[in-house]
């Protein structure tokens, strides 16, 4: 008689328990833990990955229908790392492991998709469609990477109307073609350089670590242009000599072509197998280095905020660059930060750790501070090359023309006159932030979310960066029927128009999300940037992060006070990291750098730290504010969100939470309910209600009572939690 067996299966639906299955005799050889199953639930089927299996009796247990890929897609164990986190973010564990291995990539192994019309969305396009079947078809495909119609057909039936609208709007791209490569961009320096002192400390420190085999942390902090990169390069050879596999986590893998081609550069080099894991490259692409991952084949593994969970079973060293960006953190769905979540990964695997930036978040230089991570300080830029002069341009003096400063406008002419290229960052996109009424001062706002609609005038239309809601501008003022409806602020469109009128013999360019929708243009224009053929780049926060252009001699920035003052406690911080790493971006070469930062507020602390380089004073100022406040590293947050499409029921919702929630506070504080900063998004009304504990134990146990209060929402009222929140909006 054959053994019988039950596997305990997350599916991938919204469930906080494992399901159990009967394994019938004909699947029992196949279904191995780790592989994807197919299982009833039910009338339906759905995707399941199996996390054990073991003898028992069968009986009143529904059969698993199919072992949908036979190779075990991740090592067992990864099974508990996929339970504490799906546990710390108290989130379904079937949605997690949906998160973390995602279905599409392999759900239909027998067919191929190396050619034939694929779909994808492209990375730099934000904002949703209105249409809630298009935003399920669209988010899938952000979460997922590419895909034929025939497979989205299967996925989503009927939808062949729908992906024809996507294109229409710009939402998604398709194209014939047999897989995308990633190009490698030059390498612009030594291919081995020859370390300074503190980039040999540094790199002995995580040597000895790695010797160790325990768990360890490091802070990498290294001004702009100090070699980060050089120690991270040296660490992962060393962690292959060790017999163990090293993970490279950055912010944002299209933002960092170079750091990637350099990584493939010398690692080819040095008989290291690397695999690229994100979302911009083809089903089959993608799917094969996962599983050569899972196989062992792979020895380094670089990625975005999801290649954290890439399924390598003998984890040596974790790399996370730019440790402080906030694209670490997803925003929807499930609400992790990859930067911990590598923690916690490296803490159970006993893998070393390194997060590297010139800016580190406060919570880590903190931890540096009191000796509970190894503290590895990189002073000097790399061939002792000196850091730019930093200047501040108070704008209630200076004489201002559009959005320039007179000296701004002098320094990008002198620029010019050297034949040297020059940056300059406004963060915000489109022609203006919106349009005015001069009769009734009406700003014209979006009809689905609580903001303002921005105009595009190349386009000649209004688009909410929120629900991508597009409309035509009006003749007249819906409100008042006025003319004069005029464009308020500047965006970088018209940034850009106004230098092709100042410089006319300039090259000028434009980087942000709207202008690198295309595919391949990020690379073509980082191309075009390193061989001097654009005098001067416009762009959001897009041109801050991982470009090493040698000829750039000037940076720009036109509004720094934009988000300084935004109602949320990291807002310094992120002001300060942004406008630091912007000015590295100057004088990396050669050539001296200089940066000059257009501010109304020259005498607050953030413009007078980033003006001396020095991280320690802004990090003196602003963790008094922390410590007084309460937030973290002081304290622990978990922000909670109420959203319904009545305002009523939102606010309703979001009371009886608050109410519900203070009867078992115990020692955590319960804020709101209030409003969110953006109060209605996508045609739903939003109030939040922030907790706050000294201690993260009690404030996750007030978040177990939050689920309790949740079963009880009627269906049309959604309850968000977000755990080790990054912003309040």
């Amino acid at each position: 008689m054959r053994e019988s067996f039950i596997g305990q299966v997350a599916v991938a639906v919204p469930l906080d328990k494992l399901l159990s299955y009967a394994i019938p005799p004909s699947l029992a050889s196949t279904a191995q833990a780790g592989c994807l199953l197919k299982v009833p639930l039910g009338r339906r089927t759905a995707y399941g990955y199996l996390f054990s299996r073991a003898a028992g009796s069968l009986k009143g247990l529904k059969e698993v229908v199919e072992v949908v890929d036979e190779t075990p897609l991740f090592p067992l164990g990864m099974t508990a790392f996929f339970e504490r986190i799906a546990q710390y973010y108290h989130h379904p564990i079937g949605e997690v492991m949906a998160t973390a291995v995602p279905v599409g990539l392999f759900g239909n192994p027998a067919k191929s998709e190396a050619a034939g019309e694929q779909f994808y969305s492209p990375t730099a396009l934000a904002g949703m469609p209105r249409g809630g079947r298009q935003q399920e078809i669209l988010q899938w495909l952000r979460d997922h990477g590419c895909a034929s119609r025939k497979e989205l057909s299967g996925l989503f039936p009927g939808s062949s109307q729908i992906l024809k609208r996507l294109v229409e709007l710009g939402f998604l791209a398709a194209e014939e073609r047999a897989g995308r490569e990633f190009r490698l961009l030059p390498n612009q320096e030594p291919l081995r350089p020859e370390l300074s002192p503190e980039q040999e400390d540094a790199l002995r420190a995580i040597l000895d670590a790695l010797d160790g085999g325990a768990f360890s942390t490091f802070l990498l902090h290294g001004v702009t242009g100090s070699g980060k990169t050089e120690v991270y390069m040296r660490a992962v050879e060393e962690a292959h000599r060790c017999g163990r596999k090293a993970l490279v986590l950055v912010p944002e893998i299209a933002l960092t072509p170079q750091l990637v081609g350099r990584f493939q550069e010398r690692f080819s080099l040095s008989g290291l197998s690397m695999a690229v894991l994100h979302s911009g490259l083809s089903r089959d692409e993608r799917k094969n280095a996962w599983k050569g991952i899972c196989a062992g084949t792979v020895d380094v593994a670089i990625g975005a905020r999801s290649a954290v969970f890439a399924p390598f079973e003998r984890l040596g060293l974790v790399i996370v660059d730019e440790e402080h960006d906030a694209s670490y953190k997803q925003s929807e769905g499930f609400r992790y930060s990859a930067r911990d979540m590598a923690l916690l990964r490296a803490q159970m695997d006993g893998a070393t750790v390194v997060l590297g930036s010139a800016t580190p978040s406060l919570p880590a230089f903190q931890r540096a501070r009191e000796g509970r991570i190894g503290y590895l300080p990189l002073r000097e830029r790399a061939l002792s090359r000196p850091l730019p002069e930093v200047k501040l341009i108070d704008l209630t003096r200076a004489g201002v023309k559009g959005s320039l400063s007179k000296e701004l406008g002098l320094a990008l002419r002198e620029t010019l006159a050297r034949k040297e290229q020059s940056l300059l960052l406004l963060n915000r996109r489109g022609f203006a932030p919106f349009l005015l009424c001069l009769a009734c001062g009406t700003a014209l706002r979006c009809p689905n979310c609580e903001i303002t609609l921005t105009y595009y005038q190349k386009k000649n239309l209004l688009r909410c960066h929120y629900c991508d809601h597009v409309a035509e501008p009006p003749r007249a003022c819906p409100h008042c029927s006025g003319v004069d409806i005029r464009p308020y602020g500047s965006g970088t469109e018209r940034l850009e128009d106004d230098l092709t009128r100042l410089f006319p013999e300039a090259r000028v360019a434009r980087m942000d999300s709207d202008s690198m929708g295309r595919k391949g243009s990020y690379q073509e224009m980082v191309s075009r940037m390193a061989g001097k053929d654009i005098d001067i780049l416009v762009g959001t926060q897009m041109i801050s992060k991982g470009h090493d252009f040698e000829n750039v001699t000037l940076v720009g920035v036109v509004n720094a006070d934009a988000a300084l003052f935004l109602p949320d406690y990291r807002a310094a911080e992120r002001t300060f990291s942004l406008l630091t790493q912007v000015s590295g971006r100057a004088g990396r070469g050669a050539l001296p750098g200089r940066v000059l930062i257009q501010t109304h507020n020259p005498d607050h602390y953030v413009f007078r730290s980033v003006v001396g380089h020095d991280y320690e004073a802004f990090f003196e100022q602003e963790i008094r504010f922390r410590q007084e406040a309460g937030y973290p590293p002081f304290g622990f947050l978990a922000n909670l969100v109420v959203a319904a499409e009545s305002l009523e029921k939102a606010e309703a919702g979001a009371a009886a939470l608050a109410v519900s929630l203070r009867r078992r506070s115990g020692q955590v504080e319960v804020l709101g309910p209030a409003a969110c900063l953006l109060s209605r998004i996508r045609k739903k009304y939003r109030f939040q209600v922030l907790l706050k504990a000294s201690q993260r134990q009690s404030l996750h146990r007030l978040l177990e009572a939050a689920l309790v209060f949740q079963k009880n929402l009627p269906g049309n009222v959604k309850l968000i939690l977000d755990v080790d929140p990054l912003d309040m909006f």
